[in-house]
């Protein structure tokens, strides 16, 4: 089977999810250039797969699951390792990937009892992943050059924790919404 071009995103996503495993090794085993250069590249690629699939109309269904899939994965686990290195707070991890699971779970939920959900990224999510992006950067290029400075790293861990609480209550707001709706609708919660 050939790939067409319609399916560049859904392999560039695909490559961003394959990069998770080594690049939580890397962090482990403390090779921090090589982690804060695999980063910069899955960051990269999460901007030009949503920029090509926008750009030529090559969204798919794949993609709308691959996407959000190969960012959670991604920033979840970079965030543990580094929480276990103690290079994040673990109160922040915490929060982070807790956010993930509840997004998760009604999402699942939502497919089970009421059907096909149509989940689109709201823009504090998406300033969410920006802001868990910057942090994860901050935080490795800090123990590699010593920079940015302390107050940076502060300061984009505060908004990482202000986006990741903001956001989780967004989504529980707008989905729960869509649920009730959905229920009152006959559709769903048999």
């Amino acid at each position: 089977m050939a790939l067409s071009a319609r399916h560049i995103p859904n392999l560039i996503s695909s490559i961003r999810i394959l990069l998770v495993a080594p690049l939580a090794v890397a962090l482990a085993r403390h090779r921090m250039t090589t982690a804060l250069v695999m980063f910069a590249a899955a960051a990269a690629s999460d901007a030009a797969d949503g920029y090509l699939a926008k750009r030529f109309g090559w969204q798919s269904n794949l993609g709308a699951i691959l996407d959000p899939i190969a960012d959670k994965l991604l920033l979840a686990t970079v965030l543990i390792v580094l929480g276990f290195l103690g290079l994040v707070p673990l109160w922040l991890v915490a929060a982070a990937v807790a956010r993930d699971a509840v997004i998760v779970a009604g999402a699942v939920s939502y497919r089970i009892f009421i059907g096909p959900l149509e989940a689109r990224p709201s823009r504090i999510s998406k300033l969410n992943t920006l802001c868990q992006a910057a942090f994860i950067l901050a935080v490795v290029g800090k123990v590699e050059t010593g920079l940015p400075p302390a107050w940076l790293q502060v300061l984009l861990g505060a908004l990482v924790f202000a986006t990741v609480v903001v956001s989780g209550i967004d989504y529980v707001l707008v989905y729960g919404r869509q649920a009730l709706q959905a229920a009152r609708l006959g559709r769903g919660l048999q």
